[in-house]
C-alpha cells in the first residue's frame, strides 16, 4: 500500500477512568493530577486533545478489578494497578458536554452486556455529541469479569468471538432499524413519524433473539464508529469483518508492518476497502529538551514507576491465567498458553519481536503486560521523525497515544509535537467536518439487510 500524497495519521488518545492512564505506575508520578474522581479532571483532557486536533480520545474498560493473580485483588489495590474503573456511559455524557469535534468512545463488552443495551447506549451518545460516538468491542479476559456476572469461568477464545459475532449482528442491525428519514414532527396532522420506516428487526441467532427496533432514532454517523484490538488470528479476522478502528499492540515497526499487511489482506479478502480502515498501534511519546533529556525522563516514567507486582497483576488479569507459581525464569511455552484464555496475541506479537523464546519475565515487563507499542523519545522533532517513519512505511495509519502521567504527557504532546506533525503535512490544522466519521475520512456505512 502506498500513501497519497496529503494523507495525514490518524490520533487517538488512549484513556482509563481510572486511577491511572494505561501504565500502572502514572500514579506515582509527582505531575499526575489525582482528580480523577471529578468530572472537571475529563472535561479538562477533552479540551486538552481538542485543541491539539485529536481524531478520538477512547476509554479502555474492565468489568472487575485485576483480582487472578494469587485469587485475591489485594496486589490490585495495593500497588494501584488500575482497581478504579468508572462507568463509562457517565463520563463520555460530561465529554459530549465538555468538547465539540473530538471522537468519544468507550468500551463496551459482548460477552457480559446485551445487543439492544449497547445499541441504544451508543446511539444516544451519537445524538446528544453530534455524531462523534465510537464503540471498543472487547469479548473481556478474565475470570474475574464473569464472577462479577454471575458466570464461575469466563468463556474460551472461540465460544467469545462466535458470540460477538452474532452481537455484531445484532447492534448493526438495530441502529439500521430507523431510516435516516422516519421522523416527520408534523403537528398538524399529528404525525410523528413514519411507521414504514421504523422496523422490527427479529433477529435470531444461537446467543441472541433480539425484536427490535431501536428507541433511538437514526443517528447523525448512521453507525457509530467500531473500534476493536484483536491481535490472535480470530481477533484479526473479526476486526477485518467489523472493525472500522483496529488498535494494534505492536512492539517494533517490523512486527507492525507484518501486522499491518496481513490485517489488510483479511480485509480484502472480506470485500471492505482496506484503506477504509484504519490500523493504529498503541505508543508512548516521551518528549525532551535534548535527546538526553529524554532519555532520563523515559526511565524515570516508564521504567522506575511500575512496581514489579503490579506488573504481575496485570499480567494475570490479561492472559486470565494465575502466574504466582510460576517463576518469572521459566519460558512461556505452548501449553501454558492453552491453559490461558485471555490475550493470547500478547505472546505472538512478543514472539515476533523477541524470538520463540518468551520468559514470564518478558511478559511481566510492562511493555508486555499492557500491549505497548513503541516508545517514541527525543525531542519534539524526533518523536514527529519516528511517527513519520512508521506512517510512510505502512506500519500504521496513525497511532493510539498512551500517556505516561496525566495531564502533562497529552500537554505536552499537542504543545510540542503536534505543530511539527503539522509543519510536515500529516496532520490537519483544522477540523473540517463534525462527526468522527468525517474526521477519520470515512463514509456511511451501508444499511444491514432487513429480515422484517
Amino acid at each position: 500500500m502506498s500513501r497519497n500524497p496529503g494523507d495525514q495519521l490518524s490520533l487517538v488518545a488512549f484513556m482509563q477512568a481510572g486511577n491511572t492512564s494505561v501504565y500502572a505506575g502514572s500514579w506515582r508520578h509527582p505531575a499526575t493530577e489525582h482528580r480523577y474522581l471529578d468530572a472537571s479532571y475529563y472535561a479538562d483532557l477533552g479540551r486538552t486533545l481538542e485543541r491539539g486536533l485529536f481524531d478520538l480520545m477512547f476509554f479502555d474498560d474492565r468489568l472487575a478489578m485485576p483480582g487472578i493473580y494469587g485469587g485475591s485483588v489485594a496486589d490490585a489495590v495495593r500497588y494501584g494497578a488500575r482497581p478504579v474503573k468508572l462507568d463509562l456511559s457517565v463520563v463520555l455524557g460530561v465529554l459530549s458536554q465538555a468538547t465539540s469535534k473530538i471522537g468519544l468512545g468507550a468500551t463496551y463488552s459482548t460477552t457480559y452486556y446485551a445487543p439492544f443495551h449497547v445499541a441504544r447506549t451508543f446511539a444516544t451518545l451519537d445524538h446528544l455529541s453530534g455524531g462523534r460516538a465510537a464503540w471498543n468491542v472487547v469479548t473481556s479476559v478474565n475470570d474475574s469479569e464473569a464472577q462479577n456476572f454471575g458466570v464461575k469461568q469466563h468463556m474460551s477464545p472461540t465460544e467469545r468471538y462466535d458470540r460477538a459475532d452474532e452481537f455484531l449482528e445484532a447492534v448493526a442491525g438495530l441502529w439500521d432499524t430507523w431510516e435516516a428519514d422516519a421522523l416527520i414532527h408534523d403537528r398538524e396532522a399529528g404525525i410523528y413519524a413514519d411507521p414504514d420506516k421504523v422496523h422490527e428487526l427479529n433477529y435470531h441467532g444461537k446467543h441472541f433473539d433480539v425484536r427490535g427496533p431501536l428507541t433511538v432514532p437514526r443517528t447523525p454517523q448512521g453507525r457509530p464508529v467500531v473500534l476493536q484490538a484483536g491481535s490472535s488470528g480470530r481477533g484479526r479476522d473479526f476486526a477485518a469483518r467489523w472493525a472500522e478502528l483496529i488498535f494494534t499492540g505492536d512492539p517494533g515497526i517490523e512486527v507492525a508492518r507484518s501486522h499491518y499487511a496481513d490485517q489488510k489482506k483479511r480485509i480484502a479478502e472480506l470485500g471492505r476497502d482496506p484503506s477504509s480502515v484504519k490500523i493504529c498501534p498503541m505508543a508512548y511519546t516521551v518528549i525532551g529538551e535534548s535527546e538526553a533529556h529524554a532519555a532520563e525522563r523515559e526511565q524515570t516514567f516508564l521504567n522506575d514507576l511500575v512496581h514489579p507486582m503490579a506488573s504481575l497483576t496485570l499480567l494475570s488479569e490479561l492472559m486470565n491465567y494465575d502466574f504466582a507459581a510460576h517463576d518469572l525464569d521459566e519460558i512461556v511455552t505452548d501449553e501454558l498458553v492453552e491453559k490461558s484464555t485471555g490475550i493470547r496475541g500478547l505472546v505472538q506479537n512478543l514472539r515476533a519481536h523477541i524470538g520463540d523464546t518468551v520468559r514470564i519475565r518478558d511478559l511481566a515487563g510492562h511493555r508486555a503486560t499492557l500491549l505497548q507499542g513503541p516508545r517514541f523519545v527525543g525531542t519534539a522533532t524526533q518523536v514527529a521523525d519516528q511517527m513519520e517513519e512508521w506512517f510512510k512505511t505502512d506500519a500504521c495509519d496513525g497511532f493510539v497515544l498512551a500517556a505516561t502521567h496525566l495531564p502533562g504527557s497529552f500537554e505536552e504532546f499537542v504543545r510540542g509535537v503536534v505543530p511539527e506533525l503539522q509543519r510536515r503535512g500529516l496532520h490537519r490544522k483544522e477540523y473540517t467536518g463534525s462527526t468522527l466519521r468525517e474526521h477519520l475520512g470515512l463514509g456511511e456505512p451501508p444499511a444491514a439487510p432487513r429480515t422484517a
